[in-house]
């Protein structure tokens, strides 16, 4: 295990987790938030003082392995959370650590979650922080330190590829640190574009920043008690479904875009099951709840809405869906398990997973009827090999086992079982509403803290798929030897 490749990585993530702080530091001094003020620079000095402290170590083995790549990612996040928690807490904005650490859990995870009941009356400066932190955390904030930090050379692959959502992780050109630059361009190109488009709709510059952000890391944090039904513009609402769906499809397919490789972009099955889903469920909860309705384009517009915001994990809302049939609220639930594609900023099992899952009970059937046959599975035309499928189905089986082990653990609260369940679905899925207790018009405060410590495990877990996390806690991992 190289420890000090370890430490210098954390080190740099303070620092920079502490120039990420200033800018809503200069929004407190320019709206005279005093305790604001105080609070993120008190933070800004002990990320910069201890970030010194770990990145002044001098060594001269830079090489990551897998273990380090795992180990450097679930420790990355955990620390940003932390920190990322101090500005809540030291400005009194949040009075509890934990409500404060689920608060900035859920941010930079892009889940979503909260557990504030009052939002508009929250400092402007803590307000885009705390969007901010759905920006940061959808993109990865090890990638943007790969985008301009040397870490490791081509073996900070390793932690791409444990930081990256889906199954299938490669780089886009030949160096990692170019693939980081282009993935972040990418990123703030689109972040920008939904800006302007969002000005154009008449919403006010600093509601279009932070929108922005929360879409583009499909988080939903709004800094409406309404989310972005207290705009009531069909205009807006429009405008943030196609980039909320935008932003859930895999930033290889841009860059392809930019390549004008439009063959591969059209052949790509994932993107085809992607958009087939939010099509199918957009038709059928719009006919399902269109007599609630003014008119088929308003069900038509709120059930796009909905289902763009649910399968992308972002989690705004324009209807309280608490109150659509069971038909619609057992579709919007369907598609919060399976998530957005691979390679986005979405959450869940992602659509990728779906497809080969699909693909594998295809192959099963064929081989029953016929055992002689050799049926290889492929996606997008190539063969996927058989370490990517055990990798899926293993996946899948312990994605169903947390869900499972979260939700007997939160049961100690008591609620009721469709609070209980969602509540530990949508964190799992980076989603943030569910249904019951923790509904789009209702949020996380009503657990205790423990069971709110059990919900941060979650979203963590969710966020970094698992493995990596689990793998910090594995003894095997820090044995000398593992690789």
């Amino acid at each position: 295990m190289n420890y000090n490749m370890i430490i210098f990585i954390l080190g740099n993530l303070m620092k920079v987790e502490g120039c990420i702080m200033i800018v809503p530091a200069l929004i407190a001094v320019g709206k005279s938030e005093n305790d604001s003020i105080r609070a993120f620079l008190t933070t800004i000095i002990m990320l910069w003082l201890l970030g010194t402290i770990l990145t002044s170590i001098k060594f001269k083995n830079k090489d990551i392995y897998a273990r380090e790549g795992f180990v450097i990612t679930a420790l990355s996040w955990i620390v940003l959370s932390f920190f990322g928690a101090m500005p809540f807490y030291f400005s009194e904005t949040i009075p509890s650590f934990i409500d404060c650490f689920f608060e900035t859990v859920s941010g930079f995870t892009t889940t979503g979650a909260t557990i504030l009941t009052e939002i508009e009356g929250l400092p402007l400066s803590i307000l885009f922080w705390r969007s901010f932190t759905h920006w940061i955390g959808g993109m990865g904030v090890l990638v943007f330190l790969l985008a301009i930090i040397p870490m490791g050379g081509d073996r900070s692959m390793y932690i791409m590829k444990a930081e990256a959502p889906g199954p299938l992780v490669g780089k886009l050109v030949p160096k990692v640190k170019s693939t980081a630059k282009l993935l972040y361009l990418i990123y703030i190109f689109l972040t920008i574009a939904e800006m302007l488009f969002l000005l154009i709709g008449g919403m006010p510059l600093f509601d279009s920043i932070v929108t922005a952000f929360s879409t583009a890391g499909t988080g939903g944090y709004s800094i409406k008690n309404a989310s972005i039904a207290a705009y009531n513009s069909p205009y807006i609402e429009y405008v943030i479904a196609i980039f909320m769906m935008t932003f859930g499809i895999n930033f290889n397919l841009f860059y392809l875009l930019i390549m004008k490789d439009f063959a591969d972009i059209f052949k790509n099955e994932e993107l085809k099951y992607y958009l087939g889903i939010i099509g199918v469920a957009t038709l059928l909860i719009t006919a399902n709840i269109v007599s609630m309705y003014d008119s088929i384009e308003q069900a038509f517009r709120y059930a796009f809405f909905q289902v763009t915001s649910v399968i992308t994990t972002t989690g705004f809302i324009t209807q309280n869906f608490e109150l659509w049939p069971e038909f619609s609220k057992t579709i919007l639930v369907v598609i919060i398990m399976i998530g957005a594609c691979g390679g986005s900023t979405g959450g869940g099992l992602k659509v990728s997973r779906l497809v080969i899952v699909l693909k594998m009970i295809t192959q099963e059937l064929k081989r029953m009827v016929h055992p002689r046959s050799v049926n290889i599975i492929k996606l997008d035309g190539m063969k996927i090999e058989q370490e990517t499928v055990d990798s899926v189905t293993s996946f899948f089986v312990i994605y169903i086992f947390l869900i499972f082990g979260s939700f007997i653990l939160i049961s100690v609260d008591n609620f009721d079982f469709t609070t209980s369940l969602t509540a530990v679905m949508t964190c799992v899925g980076n989603v943030g509403p569910g249904l019951g207790g923790v509904g789009p018009v209702e949020n996380f405060s009503i657990f205790s803290p423990f069971v709110k410590l059990v919900l941060c495990m979650d979203m963590l877990l969710g966020r970094l798929e698992i493995f990596p996390l689990v793998m910090l806690f594995s003894p095997a991992v820090w044995k000398k030897g593992f690789m």
